[in-house]
């Protein structure tokens, strides 16, 4: 069985081949670019490494097309999250960090772990999220400019100014309304992503983005459990306690994606006022004394469970089954 430790940077790939019956080892390091992706597959076949199971590092954007022109050619690959592969690196003992040290780390963490194949998601979603993404990033630089433009009322500001922030406000609106209703047509138009934003939206306390973001995170992942999905989002609770002397508050493991934790936060603070489920066991944990943030992190962790559930299930939220009625 062959290991491909693949590591992934803008500008090249640092490639180490670990074969196990023999254990020997070859190194190569080729462009990020389609040229090297090919150039790869062709090395691969020189070393007649037919039954190669891939390891990467997703790396931002820089890993996707290497990742797909693998999956495309029938190659079994695996993405193994950063922070598990630097706790892998220092359990082996291995200090080094380096494009070369972090290839060969890859290899031994794929023959010793056999971490699950990466599904790709379909082009469908992969267009969703370009999409979110731009809306996300002109949302965050329309209200950079209405910050500006607030600061520029209170302050001696040039009218030039003004009105140039001015246009720059009308401007980013205009492109978001665009965005918006890109995103609206694309979803309405592929059966699979519409049905599962409208079973989002049944549940109180999703609303238009919270929505558009799982659907195309439900879509293009798959999750056997409620419990995998929170861990993902990085909501599981992580406890802290040896003895009787330690004993530290449980806290968020804050794994994997930031902007969704931080995009469930308001509609999980709106669920533990007005969704049936959520409510009760958001008074229920304050009850017992727990502090404000910890019950809200519960409540953001039983919201992604809702997702969860009304997707697997195909039903969308039901009030009565939720209160336990």
């Amino acid at each position: 069985m062959f290991y491909l430790g693949f590591d992934v940077a803008k500008a090249k790939l640092d490639c180490l081949l670990l074969d196990t019956g023999t254990g020997k080892r070859k190194s190569k390091s080729l462009p990020n670019t389609p040229a090297g992706h090919a150039a790869l597959l062709a090395w691969l076949a020189k070393q007649q490494a037919d039954n190669v199971h891939v390891i990467m590092e997703p790396t931002g954007v820089y890993h996707e097309q290497a990742a797909l022109a693998l999956t495309d050619a029938g190659v079994k690959l695996s993405l193994v999250n950063p922070a598990q592969l630097r706790q892998f690196a220092q359990g082996i003992g291995v200090r080094t960090k380096t494009d070369a040290a972090d290839s060969a780390v890859l290899a031994q963490y794929g023959a010793a772990q056999q971490p699950p194949a990466w599904q790709p998601p379909s082009a469908s979603v992969r267009q969703l999220r370009s999409l979110l993404a731009r809306r996300d990033a002109l949302a965050e630089d329309l209200q950079r400019e209405h910050n500006r433009a607030e600061k520029a009322t209170a302050s001696d500001t040039p009218a030039l100014v003004q009105a140039s922030l001015n246009e720059s406000i009308a401007f980013l609106g205009r492109e978001l309304a665009q965005l918006q209703q890109a995103i609206a047509r694309h979803i309405d138009d592929d059966t699979d992503l519409r049905g599962k934003k409208e079973l989002l939206l049944s549940i109180p306390g999703v609303g238009e983005r919270v929505s558009d973001h799982l659907t195309a995170l439900l879509a293009g992942r798959t999750f056997e459990r409620a419990e995998q999905l929170a861990a993902y989002l990085g909501l599981a609770p992580v406890e802290w306690q040896s003895g009787t002397s330690v004993r530290a508050r449980p806290r968020l493991s804050k794994a994997g994606p930031a902007h969704l934790r931080k995009l469930l936060y308001l509609p999980a603070v709106v669920a533990s006022r007005h969704n049936p489920h959520i409510k009760a066991m958001y008074d229920r944990l304050l009850e017992r004394g727990k502090p404000k943030m910890a019950a809200i992190g519960a409540a953001m962790r039983k919201l992604a469970h809702l997702c969860f559930g009304v997707v697997k299930t195909g039903k969308p939220y039901d009030p009565l089954w939720a209160s336990g009625a």
